[in-house]
């Protein structure tokens, strides 16, 4: 078992598990942990603990403000190794978080070499809050060894029982296969107690087990940053001047465009005008599954940001009408600004709370309902793990069943908003099959107008991306 395969495909940099500056940064962390996610958190509190230069930095603060720059190259010194700093202690905290568990579960193991563990009993008993057991230099050892394997350094002059960890260590990555289940999820990030989850998955989606396994170790990589060119854009004119601002993009086969890493996407002329939007190719593919024509009217009705409401309006060619709604306000605001960037002038954006049927617009009643609907509902999120790896540890059953009542609510409330012989389409960001099949399936048994055109998971195993459902349905003609 060769832990180099959980390096991060979308990253170069090696992390230095053993940087002094990880422990007090972990501490930091450990503070504010489950309260935020850690990718926000990193965003507001890496850079002090990655600081190399002067106490005060007028010339980066000034050139970041203004945009003066195109690539990192372009800043002082002391500013671009901050820079390679920060995001390395960045990705060593991502690896961290991934296997959180592990490190607890190896330091459990460890200390309790002469028992016998059921790992999946442990589990049912294991709380993420326990991480705070754990030394941190005992912590940050075991971390090393999984990401860069038997090649202890300093720690294992700082570590008194050193030699004793790293054997135990061996012993236990000769456990490590598909026939012991739990300690292969232990491995891989999972907990042990989600196998009849993934179980579940593997049969609604007639997975063989190279695929499973292939699903399961792809949780401790991080997918690439996909982007989606509008305004009709030419795909590989963007993707070389993203690449002379200093953008590390690609095309791949299927003439898809994605970063991986470089400069920041979001510094960049093609995204300040409109002409790229970030949008994980899972999520661009929910998007395509409307087909929505120029002319007809569409309903997004989660629409939070705005990311698929922009995808649906570049097929629409600015004609029709394409409403979008959402409970929080605060996100609509976003919506329109992404709309008005991107030179999209059919969007009516509103708030919706779910409680309810929507009631139609005028130009929509007089049709009798939208052409297509869209919910993409909220959910347990479970399919963004590999982007969010704190996530999976806030991850409950128990909530997974109050969201399976709401999306319930928001399928049921949305239905009638569907003319006849027009498109119902469910999608969430999570590979659970009780959110998925089974919520399309209690919908049709409820509501027999509607009949299963298609539904199937997108992205992960098939693509390095998120993992997201969606499902088409056709109210049938009356």
């Amino acid at each position: 078992m060769q832990s180099s395969s959980n390096s991060s495909p979308s990253n170069n940099r090696i992390a230095d598990y053993e940087d002094s500056r990880l422990i007090p940064l972990w501490r930091s962390w450990l503070e504010v942990a489950g309260s935020m996610p850690l990718d926000k958190w990193l965003k507001n509190s890496v850079r002090q603990f990655a600081h190399s230069g002067p106490t005060s930095m007028p010339e980066y603060d000034e050139v970041k403000k203004h945009n003066k720059f195109k690539s990192p190259k372009s800043l002082p010194a002391y500013a671009q190794q901050e820079a390679v700093d920060s995001a390395a202690l960045s990705f060593a905290m991502f690896s961290a978080l991934r296997f959180q568990q592990l490190a607890i579960a190896l330091e459990f193991g460890y200390r309790n070499q002469n028992d016998k563990i059921d790992w999946l009993k442990w589990d049912m008993n294991w709380q993420h809050r326990g991480i705070q057991s754990i030394a941190p230099i005992s912590f940050w050892y075991w971390i090393q060894l999984r990401m860069n394997g038997d090649q202890p350094k300093k720690n294992q002059a700082q570590l008194r029982d050193a030699e004793d960890r790293r054997q135990f260590f061996n012993q236990f990555v000769g456990q490590v296969t598909p026939d012991n289940m739990p300690i292969y999820l232990l491995w891989y990030g999972l907990r042990p107690q989600w196998i009849d989850l993934l179980n579940a998955r593997k049969l609604a989606s007639q997975w063989d087990d190279k695929t499973l396994q292939h699903f399961i170790q792809q949780q401790v990589t991080t997918p690439p940053l996909w982007l989606r060119v509008q305004k009709n854009s030419d795909v590989e004119q963007v993707c070389a001047g993203l690449q002379k601002q200093g953008v590390k993009v690609t095309l791949d086969d299927a003439n898809r465009l994605f970063a991986q890493g470089g400069a920041g996407v979001h510094t960049t002329a093609e995204y300040k005008t409109g002409i790229v939007e970030i949008q994980d190719i899972a999520s661009q593919h929910i998007a395509l599954t409307v087909a929505a024509k120029p002319g007809q009217k569409v309903w997004d009705a989660c629409a939070g940001a705005g990311g698929k409401t922009l995808a649906i309006a570049s097929k629409m060619n600015n004609k029709g009408a394409l409403v979008a709604t959402d409970l929080h306000e605060y996100k609509l605001d976003e919506l329109k600004r992404r709309v008005k960037r991107a030179d999209i002038f059919n969007v009516r954006a509103f708030t919706w709370t779910g409680l309810e049927p929507l009631r139609l617009p005028k130009e929509i009643a007089q049709q009798r309902g939208f052409d297509w609907v869209l919910i993409d509902a909220p959910c347990s999120s479970a399919g963004t793990w590999r982007r969010n790896p704190d996530a999976r540890w806030r991850f409950d059953a128990r909530d997974t069943q109050e969201l399976i009542q709401l999306q319930r609510q928001l399928l049921t409330n949305a239905a009638p908003a569907v003319r006849a012989g027009g498109h119902f389409v469910y999608a969430t960001c999570s590979w659970q099959v009780s959110e998925n099949e089974e919520q399309i399936e209690w919908f049709v048994q409820q509501h027999p107008d509607f009949t299963i055109q298609s539904q199937r998971v997108l992205g992960v195993p098939e693509l390095d991306s998120d993992t997201m459902f969606v499902a088409v349905l056709v109210r049938n003609a009356q």
